[in-house]
């Protein structure tokens, strides 16, 4: 199912159970079709929108590699989604071979090692102007 297909359906189930007032209705469906895409496939949503995924199996390191992009957010008071994901299918989609991979904005960044706070506060930095 394409992206105005899916927003198109999900708009239909919500005004089915929820009065959305006619001139709201284009800016609804836009912000449905957003959030959809982004979900889908880390598409952002805007410029300065950061969406950050930690690859792997929820181990030591991937845990330590979330704690430092959290870190580096808060350093930088950047606004960022910052996901863990497990599943190998999804992490597979990345073309990512080895965790923990640090991918932002939906570039891979990083794989198969820790990078240092500085590599990752530069490549959120980067992403958030981009």
């Amino acid at each position: 199912m394409d992206l105005p297909e899916a927003a198109a359906r999900v708009y239909a189930e919500i005004e089915a159970q929820n009065y959305i007032p006619a001139r709201a209705a284009a800016s609804y469906r836009q912000a449905l079709a957003d959030e959809i895409g982004r979900l889908r496939g880390g598409q952002a949503t805007g410029p300065g929108h950061l969406e950050v995924r930690i690859l792997g199996p929820g181990c030591v390191s991937c845990n330590n590699l979330q704690r430092l992009v959290i870190e580096a957010v808060a350093v930088r008071g950047l606004a960022a989604d910052v996901f863990q994901v497990h599943d190998l299918d999804e992490i597979g989609r990345f073309g990512v071979m080895q965790t923990p991979a640090l991918v932002i904005n939906g570039q891979v960044k990083s794989a198969g090692r820790l990078p240092s706070p500085a590599q990752i506060e530069g490549w959120l930095l980067d992403a958030a102007e981009g």
